[in-house]
């Protein structure tokens, strides 16, 4: 199995830079996985705290870059925002974020403090291959309230090859068909980010977030910075 973006998205994005994960072996069943997961997430917490003491969210030169992009696609960047806009913004206003799974929280905080989305899939929830693409406007996407939307043609989506989507407007929403639950065993997990230093921002996010599910399940994520000279990540 296989994930990858299309030639167009490299084409029309080119300061796109991906960094991938892939993971078996992420329980949410134990206490002191739980335990674990919510300290190594505070100190990013942490992190973020201190960026946005400095100023909000939206001056962020990350988020910057995908509001430009968001508008490239049609999109209002104060209607639709990126995950980690969204993520920022809520922590800003609440000063927490809710705990819905250690891996789905520690990605969220590691997110915050990067400032780049990070994406979480349920692997046996996808038909291989997934690639982050335009819609061709007959694939069904599964909402958390399990309502079935279509995608417009030409919208930026993560599409299985049995035509699910599994986030929609690309760095905006994931569907609820791959979300991450607690019987979830193998994760996809997608960072992505387009500002000037994204190059080593996501070098970094990923390499960090190996680190630290390594350091609380007995795994050894397979990881990769994606380019269009080798663009896809295949395990």
């Amino acid at each position: 199995m296989h994930f990858q973006h299309s030639a167009d998205i490299w084409r029309d994005f080119p300061a796109l830079v991906p960094g991938v994960l892939y993971a078996e072996g992420v329980s949410a069943n134990a206490e002191a996985v739980t335990g674990h997961a919510e300290v190594r997430a505070d100190k990013f917490a942490a992190i973020a705290k201190a960026r946005l003491a400095a100023g909000p969210e939206t001056e962020l030169p990350e988020i910057q870059a995908w509001r430009r992009a968001f508008a490239r696609m049609g999109l209002k960047p104060t209607q639709y925002r990126c995950a980690a806009e969204s993520l920022l913004r809520r922590f800003r206003k609440e000063g927490s974020l809710p705990r819905l799974h250690p891996l789905v929280d520690l990605c969220n905080a590691v997110s915050l403090a990067f400032a780049i989305p990070v994406a979480v899939f349920d692997a046996k929830a996808v038909a291989w291959p997934l690639e982050v693409r335009y819609a061709a406007g007959d694939e069904d996407y599964l909402t958390f309230g399990g309502d079935i939307e279509h995608p417009a043609a030409g919208e930026v989506i993560f599409a299985d090859q049995a035509g699910q989507a599994h986030a929609r407007r690309w760095t905006n929403r994931q569907s609820g068909r791959s979300a991450v639950r607690d019987a979830t065993a193998a994760v996809l997990i997608v960072a992505e980010a387009l500002h000037d230093e994204a190059a080593s921002d996501v070098r970094e996010l990923t390499a960090t977030l190996a680190a630290e599910i390594g350091a609380i399940w007995p795994v050894k994520p397979a990881s990769a910075v994606l380019t269009p000279g080798d663009p896809r990540f295949t395990v």
